[in-house]
């Protein structure tokens, strides 16, 4: 089965938030009280939540010499081998062949380790609900399933959004930049980042001025999270055993420092 991705190309983007909407329609998610705000951004809302699971940024950015609007877009990246996936440690997420990661909410127990252990900051908790869970964009798996394409790329009305193949769309935005090389800085976001995602970005101007994470090693963060996650049960043991003993500790003291009972005969 080939690897399906999401091409975002960004000089095509107007803002018109269109993708946003339709995420939120297909998912059936909550407006949001929002306030205006200044600094970098001005999108609104102002990142990601449980409730907006993609998200376009306004970025006032610096070109040829004079101020203009850059948008991105966030959502999750889809990696090629899911750091968040490996990190969970009942398989609540997992990594389709077709590309998708998605999120099985009855396996989940709250841990919230799939929040720390994705490179782009993705994973959102449901703070505000009693029975919380982790929500997160899901590339549109099921709509795939049944022939279709991401909510996202249908919506857009300029072609920012093209869904297909990953190779193909990979080829697709080198003859672009190729193409237009005053036009696109020469970096395909997603590409190489965290080993590979399904969501690949080009850009007119650096990613690093539109607020995308820079930080991201090349390899999978499976290298990073399997030490860490084979190190829990042995955390958890030597834990347990710490407060098994404090326990023991505390309850021999109690009972030494009972007075001893005495009675008499009369």
């Amino acid at each position: 089965m080939k690897t399906k991705a999401l091409l975002i190309d960004l000089p095509r983007c107007t803002g018109c938030r269109g993708c946003q909407v339709a995420c939120k329609q297909e998912y059936k998610r909550q407006a949001e009280k929002t306030t205006f705000f200044g600094g970098p951004g001005y999108q609104n809302p102002a990142d990601l939540s449980a409730e907006t699971w993609c998200l376009v940024t306004y970025n006032e950015v610096l070109v040829n010499g004079r101020h203009d609007w850059v948008f991105g877009k966030r959502q999750c990246m889809h990696c090629e081998v899911p750091g968040c996936a490996s990190a969970c440690p009942v398989k609540a997420l997992e990594k389709l062949d077709s590309g998708p990661v998605i999120y099985h909410r009855e396996k989940c127990i709250g841990c919230r380790y799939c929040m720390l252990a994705c490179p782009f900051v993705v994973p959102r908790f449901e703070y505000e609900t009693w029975n919380p869970y982790i929500t997160k964009c899901t590339m549109c798996a099921h709509r795939q399933v049944a022939g279709g394409i991401p909510a996202c790329a249908k919506a857009c009305p300029t072609g920012a959004i093209t869904f297909g193949d990953r190779e193909v769309l990979i080829r697709e935005a080198e003859h672009r930049i190729a193409g237009n090389p005053g036009g696109y800085v020469h970096h395909i976001y997603g590409m190489e980042e965290a080993g590979g995602t399904c969501v690949l970005h080009i850009s007119s101007v650096p990613f690093e001025e539109l607020g995308y994470v820079m930080r991201v090693p090349r390899s999978p963060m499976v290298a990073h999270t399997e030490p860490a996650m084979k190190a829990v049960p042995m955390v958890m043991l030597g834990l347990a055993t710490v407060l098994g003993a404090s326990y023991a500790l505390r309850t021999r003291k109690q009972r030494d420092n009972q007075p001893a009972e005495s009675g008499h005969i009369s």
